[in-house]
């Protein structure tokens, strides 16, 4: 009898991997997002296996077209439609590890076109503004805040909590299951601020994530209605999570910019 030839070994999918702490300049903070370098996609499941993998709130997958780059981005359990922190992680890779020597980065994402530039140590995102419609706060939102907010409203995808003063939201204790039934993918809390102009934490149990450390896409609505309510265009908010993180926010109508800062924690491969 002949010999069966051996079987040729699969090689798995290799794929370049960065850990980037987003909105801060010092490890240990901020938001901390992982950007997945592709050279085409890999099925949904395979992507969201990797986020549900990576257990940070966000991971963001890039692929290089002839003049922009496509980007998604996945929470552990889910894929978002705007992400902020993860997009400001990408533009710092592209930047940095990249050889990408262009004024500005274009990713073509879900919600259409984004750019980001470098300024210095800053790099500013240019996203749709997403102003709130007051309404009638929900039961299940008072329920799961455990406190009354001065004023509620609700963007295309979050719901907004106004508070008074910063110790206000820092006290919450959410019932993540009464928020968890908002017809929403999350629940940003605010306030004016005291070295800043405003303030707030976001919650996103719905999307397996309870607590988002630091929120870009959050400011596509928090800019609108902080900018309206001070009358100033020009504003910097600090998220008051345990990691913390610092936004440089500018409210130009229709679209917004967020800046912040990068920085590097964990560069290698992942395997697939």
């Amino acid at each position: 009898m002949g010999r069966t030839p051996p079987r040729k070994k699969i090689l798995p999918t290799k794929i370049p991997y960065f850990h980037i702490d987003a909105f801060v300049s010092n490890r240990f903070s901020g938001n901390p997002a992982g950007v997945c370098i592709l050279e085409k996609w890999l099925p949904n499941e395979t992507l969201q296996k990797v986020a549900f993998e990576n257990k940070l709130s966000e991971t963001a997958f890039l692929i290089k077209r002839k003049d922009h780059f496509d980007l998604r981005w996945f929470t552990p359990s889910v894929e978002v439609d705007l992400c902020g922190h993860a997009t400001l992680a990408t533009a710092f890779v592209v930047y940095n590890y990249l050889a990408y020597a262009d004024p500005a980065v274009r990713f073509q994402s879900k919600s259409g076109l984004l750019s980001v530039e470098k300024a210095g140590e800053l790099l500013i995102l240019d996203f749709p503004s997403r102003p709130p419609v007051f309404c009638e706060p929900p039961e299940a939102l008072l329920q799961g805040l455990g406190h009354q907010p001065v004023v509620v409203g609700k963007s295309i995808r979050d719901y907004l909590a106004v508070f008074s003063k910063a110790e206000d939201i820092l006290s919450l204790k959410p019932d993540w299951q009464s928020l968890e039934q908002l017809d929403c993918l999350g629940i940003m809390v605010t306030a004016p601020g005291e070295e800043v102009d405003f303030v707030s934490r976001f919650f996103a149990p719905r999307a397996g994530v309870l607590e988002d450390p630091v929120t870009g896409s959050a400011h596509c609505t928090l800019i609108p209605y902080w900018a309206t309510r001070l009358g100033k265009q020009k504003l910097v908010a600090w998220q008051l999570s345990k990691r913390g993180g610092e936004l440089f926010c500018e409210d130009l109508g229709d679209r917004v910019k967020i800046g912040g800062k990068a920085v590097l924690y964990m560069e290698g491969f992942i395997h697939v």
